[in-house]
């Protein structure tokens, strides 16, 4: 790992704890469209793909036709966007990590497949001022892993590939690092395991926020 002077973060399940919110918004969603909803639990292996992708894989298997999808999106996102911070909260210890980069002189960056007017409200809820870039689900995007809004926000930050960490908890994260060709980080305070960061190739895997403090410092990676 080449010195890093930039910090790419995923959001749900990496900054943010948003589990009961979308998984309140998806069951009030399949019960609107009189279907059975689902567990936190389950929902913790649907989310990392986007609201569309989530809204898909709670819809039962034989219900997932495209005017269906459209009519679930829809009164999913109704009722996201009055809810969504309901139950939402920051992971203990990550404002504090997050703002101690942020003091020690590293580019911050969110990139997220959560739509980017969704993202940038609870950004300023629970982190105000705290991150230089936020990408999130914009129409002519691809959804991560497609590495396009982590490419973005490089650009957008002024660095390159090599000079990024990126931290994720799933392995859509950990391939979206690979593919935009960042130092890919996995943590274990969100929604997956170690085994799938682990088997989608992540470099570092970490257990509590402080702890990418250490490997940024050992690492010698001096923001310059």
């Amino acid at each position: 790992m080449q010195p890093i002077k930039a910090v790419l973060f995923d959001m749900d399940g990496t900054i943010i704890n948003t589990i009961d919110d979308l998984a309140a918004a998806s069951n009030h969603t399949m019960e609107a469209l009189g279907f059975s909803g689902h567990t936190v639990a389950q929902y913790k292996l649907m989310v990392g793909n986007g609201i569309p992708k989530l809204v898909e894989r709670a819809l039962p298997p034989g219900h997932r036709d495209e005017a269906t999808k459209a009519e679930a999106l829809e009164v999913f996102l109704d009722y996201y966007r009055e809810h969504a911070a309901d139950l939402t909260r920051a992971y203990d210890g990550v404002p504090e990590l997050v703002a101690t980069l942020k003091q020690k002189g590293y580019r911050l960056a969110v990139v997220t497949n959560k739509v980017e007017e969704m993202a940038l409200r609870l950004l300023d809820d629970l982190y105000p001022g705290l991150f230089d870039v936020c990408i999130g689900q914009r129409p002519a995007l691809p959804p991560k892993p497609d590495p396009a809004a982590a490419k973005l926000a490089m650009e957008e930050l002024g660095v390159t590939p090599e000079e990024c960490v990126f931290v994720g908890d799933s392995g859509v994260d950990v391939k979206t690092a690979e593919n935009a060709g960042a130092y890919p980080v996995g943590v274990l305070w969100g929604f997956r395991d170690e085994p799938e960061l682990r088997e989608n190739g992540a470099r570092a895997v970490i257990r509590r926020p402080e702890e990418l403090l250490t490997l940024l410092s050992d690492n010698n990676a001096k923001p310059k």
